[in-house]
């Protein structure tokens, strides 16, 4: 793997960091910390105290300068914008009057499409009854070290498991999932990495789609409603009118009798 320090970065000095005494910036990415490896636009972002007078953008070691930026204005955070992204890990620190800040939470910066895609089904089948148990099955040919499920929806989500080597000379892990409490549909999607380059992922699998089918008699259960609302309306109106036709019948009786 090429690291950064071989594309040319340039090397940053060492700065003098002032902690205890400022708050902790704050550094994310758009679009999203999940990359493809073709990705061409990608923004690094870092929030620190409205005193910031500049903000430096480091890889892992500290020691590689990807750039420094003053803070918008008005504003108290600075974008990076690179048309060359690696996976990795940043950082990110910010100078005011009485020196600089402490260095960011790391920014985990993965990227997808290294490898080929693994394989992703549901056992026993991907229509599942809300309140039922589901396991996913991740896996390869590749010789993973490790697998990453992903779901997409109201909240998104990773969960990451160590692979393991089966008879069919499959490498792959099983996520149990515990569908208590919940009625929507999901999108899962799984990728496999080598430890040595964790941040380097493979091809997402194609999307499965988890039919959880408690989400269908909510829906049913409205509808019901109103079909029995609406029989019930129908049966009160076929009573009217049979008692107005026996009334009426009555009446006609009551009349040739006299």
């Amino acid at each position: 793997m090429r690291t950064l320090r071989d594309h040319g970065l340039s090397l940053g000095q060492r700065t003098h960091v002032q902690t205890g005494t400022l708050p902790k910036p704050i550094i994310w990415v758009e679009p999203g910390f999940v990359i493809p490896w073709n990705t061409s636009n990608v923004t690094i972002w870092c929030q620190g105290a409205l005193e910031a007078q500049e903000f430096q953008l480091y890889t892992e070691d500290m020691n590689m300068s990807l750039g420094r930026q003053k803070p918008m204005d008005p504003g108290d955070k600075a974008e990076f914008f690179t048309k060359n992204i690696y996976a990795g890990r940043y950082y990110c620190t910010y100078l005011s009057p009485t020196g600089w800040s402490e260095r960011s939470e790391p920014l985990e910066l993965v990227m997808t499409g290294i490898h080929s895609k693994p394989s992703l089904s549901a056992l026993p089948s991907p229509v599942v009854t809300s309140g039922g148990n589901v396991t996913l099955q991740c896996g390869s040919v590749q010789a993973f070290d490790s697998f990453v499920l992903t779901k997409k929806g109201e909240h998104n989500f990773s969960w990451t498991l160590d692979s393991h080597h089966h008879d069919n000379k499959m490498f792959q892990a099983l996520f149990p999932l515990d569908l208590m409490n919940l009625s929507h549909n999901w999108t899962f999607r799984c990728y496999g990495y080598y430890n040595k380059n964790s941040h380097e992922w493979s091809y997402p699998s194609d999307p499965l789609d988890l039919l959880v089918s408690g989400s269908q008699p909510q829906h049913c259960t409205v509808e019901n409603l109103i079909r029995m609302a609406v029989a019930g309306l129908i049966l009160v109106a076929l009573g009217v009118l049979l008692f107005q036709a026996r009334h009426s019948l009555k009446s006609n009786r009551d009349a040739a009798r006299r």
